[in-house]
């Protein structure tokens, strides 16, 4: 009894290690690393004060550029405009006077305790994804959003982020 115990036992946390979920109850597919709820918040993404002056980033790393309020994520080695439009505004002020604790980590998948990839939010897994929120309309839906927000609009099927002044839109 305490074999199959263990057995059961080992089993779950080997499951239950590389898969989280925010906001709901259960994943919806084998496939994903960290899956949000349906409730009308968005996934905000870390500030800094420059992509330029960010080092150690690698490819697919995403932020919020609060020098020029455009979210961007890493691509080929440069960074992409996710925003379009360049007049958002953010109050950094909340911010400005804190030091980054630059060990500040968290690891999600299989190998993340011995995963070495710089950033806050490691997905480790290399056959699963992250399903962002899902909000139907966001820029009618989300009444407050914060500059730096990334959401995916579940009624026109496309990515959208917020800069702090309008939210723009990727459709594949």
């Amino acid at each position: 009894m305490k074999r199959i115990f263990f057995i059961l036992f080992a089993f779950a946390i080997i499951h239950t290690h590389s898969q989280v979920v925010i906001g709901n109850d259960n994943i919806t597919s084998i496939s994903v690393s960290l899956e949000f709820g349906n409730d009308n918040r968005g996934l905000l993404l870390p500030w800094v004060t420059s992509a330029s002056a960010l080092t150690g980033a690698v490819n697919g790393t995403i932020i919020f550029d609060t020098s020029d309020k455009k979210i961007k994520y890493k691509k080929a080695g440069s960074w992409f405009d996710l925003s379009v439009n360049n007049t958002g505004e953010a109050d950094t002020n909340l911010q400005n006077n804190l030091m980054e604790n630059s060990t500040a980590r968290v690891t999600i998948g299989k190998n993340g305790g011995s995963d070495t990839t710089p950033g806050i939010l490691v997905l480790t897994d290399t056959d699963k994804a992250m399903i962002l929120p899902k909000v139907a309309s966001p820029h009618l839906n989300i009444i407050s959003p914060s500059a730096g927000m990334m959401v995916y609009d579940n009624s026109a099927h496309q990515l959208a982020v917020f800069n702090g002044s309008v939210w723009s839109f990727w459709k594949p």
